[in-house]
């Protein structure tokens, strides 16, 4: 076991809670409030560009907590800490803290706002970080401290900072160009499209402080992100001229910073922060990005003057919409990567049954498959590999410490890669053994509302909110339903989650041709076992003839058998076992020629048609 886990590449299955440091820390952290005349702090899982993976250096959340996920707030007050997760991190919290020192909170129950108008203590003076929350949050926490009879203080430095004696340095990954046979657009004509959106809404600038559109508009990746492509830095781009950037320098090699030199004024982070007073100081109306840009940015244009205007970042929806050498780049990565899933997905039909398997064995095999296509560049997200019970939590992560047998049931695994042409994601639910009828029920009729979104028809302007209801009506009409969204979107060579568009209660942004999401419903029943049937989907234009406007659809772009063991082909009707069996003859039609003959031969049977 040992051997195999020295050879993941791009993973790390340790156990990395530091949950006996955290009352430690608690302590002197509490010290150091009360010498800076402090009753409270706020500590979010954020770096200052809200990322979704946290630099070393900005795991601040996770350094005094113990507590690994991806999302949650420690609020530190005299006399109780209490940790903040949703629905997805209620167990695991429990296991990394230490519960004697914090109180976990889910926010199922209770929102932070609320908490904090119960709990603050009447006068008190809680501080935080204006570089990790954005102005809408600081607001809305404002307001909740406020009903407490307490006040909020944006703090000019980081408390935790001077405590944390051994925090890592910044990341310092090289920054490459994406070229244009990969971005089908140059970086200048992109400059000149924000400009003009600029000009339509009457804004003097823009600051462009999430990484993915910074990277998408001056077509350049990076390494100071896990599993993402990022180059993390800031950068200015004015209603007309030279826009400017804000990247460390020793970031850069002489070819990019030339080609980089040619767009935009190269500025050192240091300088940043006064080019914001400077905007402030000419007066001018400058976007902050609402979804990414911390409140210390607000706070110093508009202490010099100038106009803060929270809202959007227009990259976000020009990045969204895929253009077609994008597409082509996703397409290719898709047929790559499907050979490497179905390769993964043979070897585990031979394997699994012989017993002896690890969900950190799988992973591990998944990811060999991957880098045998000679062109994966990272994993797109640590696999979500989960066996029984570990199925049901949609976000598990396998551990050392968790890693579990594959024994008769379900197995789940959860996974993607990221190529330089396309990022992928791809969920498949195999049997391992005979399934139970009720996992057969369960599974078919999360496969009727995967087959329910693929097969959608829907007129121009309807969003993800308009058709999330497609995927659930199968599992509503016994009663039953999953707690996540149906899909989320995907970036080129970037984020493999990207807004603004998605699937969901919650997507009011107009689906366009162009854009890529995820459909993944699910089915996840707690101890015992869960479901989830993910491909990704390309937005096209539909010709339904007679129609009274535009209509879309969706293209499949995701390419890997689906387990037919699993399904009862009594609740399928006669066009969802069409659309099957017609996906299982793209599967083999597109893959066969990548595969060896054996593969090949396995391929065929598992992708038969279904009478």
């Amino acid at each position: 076991m040992q051997d195999r886990l020295l050879r993941s590449r791009f993973q790390n299955f340790a156990e990395v809670s530091e949950r006996a440091e955290g009352p430690g820390r608690l302590t002197a952290l509490r010290q150091t409030l009360e010498k800076e005349g402090l009753d409270g702090f706020l500590v979010p899982k954020a770096d200052q560009h809200q990322s979704e993976y946290v630099p070393k250096s900005e795991e601040r959340f996770a350094w005094l907590t113990g507590f690994t996920g991806s999302a949650g707030l420690c609020v530190v007050l005299p006399e109780v800490a209490a940790v903040f997760v949703d629905g997805r991190y209620t167990l695991q919290v429990r296991k990394e803290v230490d519960q004697a020192s914090f109180t976990p909170v889910s926010t199922v129950d209770v929102s932070v706002e609320d908490w904090l108008a119960e709990h603050a203590p009447k006068d008190a003076v809680i501080g935080f970080d204006p570089a990790l929350h954005t102005p809408d949050a600081v607001e809305r926490l404002r307001k909740a401290v406020a009903r407490a009879g307490a006040r909020l203080v944006a703090l000019g430095s980081n408390p935790i900072d001077a405590i944390w004696a051994d925090r890592p340095a910044p990341p310092s990954g090289a920054v490459v160009l994406q070229d244009l046979s990969f971005a089908g657009e140059s970086a200048a004509e992109k400059i000149k499209r924000v400009q003009a959106a600029l000009e339509k809404e009457k804004l003097g600038a823009l600051v462009v402080s999430d990484p993915h559109a910074l990277c998408w508009l001056f077509n350049i990746r990076g390494g100071d992100a896990a599993h993402t492509p990022l180059v993390l830095g800031y950068a200015i781009v004015p209603k007309s001229g030279r826009p400017s950037l804000f990247l460390d320098g020793r970031k850069l090699d002489n070819a990019v910073r030339s080609s980089l030199a040619e767009l935009a004024e190269l500025e050192e982070p240091a300088r940043f922060e006064e080019a914001l007073r400077a905007l402030g100081s000419a007066k001018s109306r400058v976007r902050l990005d609402a979804a990414s840009a911390g409140e210390r940015l607000r706070l110093a244009i508009k202490e010099a003057g100038g106009i803060p205007d929270i809202g959007r970042d227009p990259i976000a929806l020009m990045k969204a919409v895929k253009n077609a050498t994008e597409i082509e780049g996703s397409r290719q990565a898709h047929l790559r990567d499907g050979v490497a899933v179905t390769r993964f997905l043979a070897w585990l039909a031979m394997e699994a049954p012989q017993g002896g398997l690890t969900e950190i064995d799988a992973a591990l095999k998944l990811e060999e498959c991957r880098i045998e296509t000679g062109l994966l560049k990272q994993v797109s997200f640590p696999t979500i590999a989960g066996a029984g019970p570990h199925a049901a939590l949609p976000h598990y992560r396998v551990t050392t410490g968790t890693n579990r047998k594959l024994t008769p049931g379900i197995f789940l695994v959860d996974s993607g890669g990221q190529y330089q042409d396309g990022t992928t994601d791809i969920t498949r639910t195999v049997a391992i053994g005979a399934p139970s009828d009720e996992m057969r029920d369960r599974f078919t009729r999360v496969l009727k509302g995967h087959i329910a979104i693929a097969t959608a028809v829907f007129p121009k302007g309807s969003s993800g909110a308009r058709i999330d209801g497609f995927a659930r009506r199968p599992l509503w009409e016994v009663g039953l339903d999953f707690d996540h969204g149906t899909g989320h979107g995907i970036g080129s060579y970037l984020s493999v989650h990207e807004g603004p568009q998605r699937i969901s209660a919650l997507g009011n942004v107009p689906l366009e041709p162009g854009m890529i999401v995820s459909n993944e419903p699910g089915y996840y029943k707690a101890g015992e076992y869960g479901i989830r049937i993910e491909n990704l989907v390309l937005v096209e234009r539909r010709e339904i003839e007679g129609a009274d406007r535009e209509y879309f659809g969706f293209e499949t772009l995701s390419l890997a058998p689906i387990d037919l063991s699993l399904i009862d082909k009594s609740l399928l009707t006669t066009a969802e076992t069409a659309w099957l069996n017609a996906y299982h003859g793209r599967v083999r039609t597109a893959l066969s020629p990548f595969l060896d003959r054996e593969t090949a031969r396995w391929l065929g049977e598992v992708t038969r048609p279904l009478a």
